[in-house]
């Protein structure tokens, strides 16, 4: 099993695409965190901090007195409103102008993660089987699951290492732009309930990293069992972005149906949870962590299933 995850690695950073992809990420990461810093110093106000919040307030308290306001932009307002007089009562001063700006924003680029390894996940299988070189594998002493496993668990590992150089990445270039200061600020949310609460900036953005790394996993799920099925690069890997990208577009149309909340996509973003805000009322952490079980196992199953009991052409 050993080399056979051994090679599955080489083959993955092996060929051009992988460092180009590795490149691109942490390019975006340096450019989005440079120009961040840029505009924050052209977009420097004379007036303090405490100041601009005092500002900021009042537009809310004014956009809150209009009559046609919806349930849900009322709570969003009145949520910042919240949180502003928490920073002005306790001095915590806002993220905009620290290291933590351009930290929360790069972890926004970890659709990228998902986008790469997907691509690399799509062509995993169906790569072997259109330009032949599946036959190499399969004449080995070792069983199609050791294959197919450890194909499965390269990509895994891939993502996880784009994961880590995303956040070291991220934390190292914004640190060094801003001296590190700030660099205790707290994270401020408001949870169910209306209550502002104060947490660790490091911890909430591990906790974020993490979640998002759980729907990382499960597109590159999605994508390797199309690829295993279809065999076709093509369409694991644009199956998978099209749902990537049009799964939430789905949701909101599908938001006023109870049975919704049992969808994929309804449930891929944990991070919904940590504002305690989810997709549906009555919708938990662990009622999400089933239905994703749910649907990983099921997608590894059809891959094995497929790829153990298809017969490859001489």
């Amino acid at each position: 099993m050993g080399n056979l995850l051994l090679n599955e690695n080489m083959k993955i950073y092996r060929r051009a695409r992988t460092w180009v992809m590795i490149g691109l990420m942490i390019g975006g990461v340096l450019l989005g965190s440079f120009v961040e810093w840029y505009y924050d110093g052209r977009d420097a106000s004379e007036a303090t901090w405490q100041e601009q919040a005092a500002s900021e307030k009042q537009r809310y308290l004014e956009l809150l007195a209009e009559p046609e306001l919806d349930a849900e932009d009322r709570t969003f307002f009145q949520d910042r409103i919240s949180i502003l007089d928490y920073r002005l009562a306790h001095d915590v001063r806002p993220e905009d102008g620290t290291m933590w700006e351009g930290i929360l924003g790069s972890a926004e680029l970890m659709v990228l993660i998902t986008l790469f390894t997907v691509i690399v996940a799509g062509d995993s299988l169906a790569g072997e089987f259109s330009a032949g070189t599946i036959k190499l594998l399969l004449i080995r002493p070792a069983s199609r699951l050791k294959i197919l496993v450890s194909k499965y668990l390269s990509l895994i590992v891939f993502g996880l290492l784009l994961l880590a150089i995303l956040f070291l990445v991220s934390v190292v270039a914004n640190g060094l732009i801003y001296r590190f200061q700030a660099v205790n600020l707290p994270l401020l949310t408001v949870d169910a309930e209306g209550v502002v609460v104060e947490k660790s900036m490091m911890a909430t953005l591990w906790q974020t990293y993490l979640l998002n790394g759980v729907s990382t996993i499960l597109f590159v799920t999605m994508a390797f069992m199309i690829s295993a099925a279809f065999r076709s690069s093509a369409m694991a890997i644009g199956i998978s972005i099209f749902a990537l990208f049009a799964g939430a577009a789905m949701l909101e149309l599908l938001q006023a149906y109870e049975w919704s909340k049992y969808l994929l996509f309804a449930n891929i973003d944990l991070t919904q949870y940590l504002g305690g805000r989810p997709y549906r009322e009555g919708m938990t952490l662990p009622f999400s962590i089933s239905v994703l079980v749910g649907y990983f196992l099921l997608f590894n199953l059809i891959a094995w299933q497929v790829f153990t009991r298809r017969d490859v052409a001489a």
